[in-house]
């Protein structure tokens, strides 16, 4: 069996949920209706490092939101998959147009739709805040919680399974 470095030197994809792994799982609305979302900012420099360095990143969620198509082309998201439940076909469908084998793929999500994609992805990532079936079927948990810097983690440990975590600091050094 591969251990969680193993995995992660192989991931050539990252795709997340959203609600509960991007944000804190809040939906806010004001007295008109109009939703919002906070995002930590710490998770976007970490994404920005593996595009950078050639990781395709990927938004796969069950809801229809502006707030994650602007944080999508803010970061350079190219692939957003909304209003999509079935989070495992949508993994699969992604990484064959990409030309991808799952075990290149990792997942990150917290609830029930984003389980079979844990599952059969080649790294599963869940969070603290996720569910117990969730959590359980993970490779990893990460040690911060959904919004709160968990992306950033999973970047990190992304970049530094695949030795190329120094070159992304070195720039700010």
């Amino acid at each position: 069996m591969l251990t969680v470095i193993e995995k992660a030197n192989k991931i050539k994809l990252l795709a997340m949920d959203v609600d509960g792994v991007l944000s804190d799982g809040q939906i806010i609305y004001d007295a008109q209706g109009v939703e919002a979302k906070a995002f930590h900012v710490q998770d976007g420099v970490g994404l920005v490092a593996l595009e950078q360095v050639g990781i395709i990143l990927a938004i796969i969620t069950g809801r229809n939101s502006p707030m994650v198509a602007r944080r999508a082309q803010e970061l350079g998201i190219h692939h957003v998959v909304q209003g999509r439940d079935d989070k495992f076909t949508a993994l699969m469908t992604l990484a064959d147009e990409l030309g991808l084998s799952l075990t290149e793929c990792a997942y990150m999500g917290d609830d029930l739709p984003d389980l079979r994609a844990i599952r059969e992805a080649g790294l599963g990532i869940s969070v603290p805040n996720g569910v117990d079936i969730v959590k359980q079927a993970a490779d990893f948990i990460t040690t911060k919680a959904g919004g709160e810097g968990a992306v950033r983690e999973v970047c990190e440990l992304i970049l530094k399974s695949q030795n190329k975590y120094n070159d992304f600091i070195q720039k700010y050094l």
